[in-house]
C-alpha cells in the first residue's frame, strides 16, 4: 500500500472509533508523525488529506519548519525538548505537546515573551510513572499547571501522555486513568489553563486511546511504515 492508502486507512479507522465513542466526525484530530521522513514521502500523506504533522527532534523541525508553512500545515513538537533548543521551536510549532518541567515552560514563556507571541502547550504527564520517559508524575500535575498558569505568553490547551508498552487490555487501563485525570483537572477551572486536547495513541493502540476519549492521535508507522 502507498503512504496514501495508509493514511487514508488510518483516518477511516479514527473516524470509526470516534463514532463508536459517541463522538462526530472531526472529534478526533490525526497527526501524521514525520520523525525521519522525508519530504517527498510526507507530500504523500499531504495529497490523501494530511493536515497536521508532528515532529519529534528539534533540528528535523528546524530543516521542515518552511516545507510545512508551504503546505499551510498545523505544526506539533511532540518529543523531549531540551531548554536549549526552546528558541528553535517557539512560534514555530502551533503546539508544543511535551511541557513536563517548570524549567521548560519557564524558558518557552520568556522565548515568547521575548517576540511578542503566546505559544500554546500541552503538559506530557507520565501516565505509566516510568523512570526511563518524560512526563510529569500524576501526583505533581496540579502543582505544576498552578506554576505554568502564572506565566505570560504561553497558554495550556491540554494533556499528553505516552502510556507504557503494554498488552490492548492494560493499555486500556492507562488512558482510562488518563481521561480521568483530564476530566479532574478540567473541572478544577484552573485560570489560564485549558482542558481542549486529550493527546494519546500513537499507532499500535490509537483505537483504544479514542475509545477512552483521546481527542488527538500521533500516528507515524502506521502511515510511514518502520523507520531506520
Amino acid at each position: 500500500m502507498t503512504i496514501g492508502d495508509n493514511f487514508k486507512r488510518v483516518r477511516d479507522n479514527v473516524l470509526e472509533a470516534t463514532v463508536k465513542s459517541g463522538r462526530k466526525e472531526g472529534d478526533v484530530t490525526l497527526i501524521a508523525v514525520t520523525k525521519f521522513v522525508e519530504t517527498e514521502r510526507i507530500l504523500q500523506a499531504i495529497e490523501a488529506g494530511a493536515k497536521n504533522v508532528g515532529e519529534n527532534r528539534a533540528q528535523e523541525f528546524i530543516d521542515k519548519v518552511e516545507f510545512y508553512k508551504k503546505y499551510n500545515l498545523y505544526t506539533h513538537f511532540i518529543g523531549q525538548l531540551q531548554t536549549n533548543k526552546v528558541k528553535y521551536i517557539t512560534g514555530k510549532a502551533n503546539l508544543v505537546q511535551s511541557v513536563d518541567r517548570l524549567a521548560l515552560a519557564k524558558e518557552l514563556s520568556r522565548v515568547a515573551t521575548l517576540r511578542g507571541l503566546s505559544q500554546d502547550i500541552l503538559i506530557e504527564v507520565n501516565i505509566g510513572r516510568e523512570e526511563q520517559k518524560g512526563g510529569v508524575m500524576p501526583d505533581e500535575l496540579v502543582k505544576l499547571l498552578s506554576q505554568i498558569a502564572l506565566m505570560p505568553n504561553i497558554s495550556v490547551k491540554g494533556l499528553m501522555c505516552i502510556p507504557p508498552a503494554v498488552g490492548e487490555r492494560e493499555v486500556h487501563g492507562y488512558f482510562a486513568s488518563m481521561r480521568r485525570l483530564f476530566d479532574d483537572i478540567a473541572s478544577m477551572h484552573m485560570e489560564n489553563v485549558d482542558m481542549d486536547i486529550l493527546s494519546m495513541g500513537m499507532s499500535g493502540d490509537y483505537m483504544a486511546a479514542i475509545a477512552e476519549g483521546s481527542t488527538m492521535v500521533r500516528v507515524g508507522t502506521a502511515i510511514f511504515g518502520s523507520r531506520a
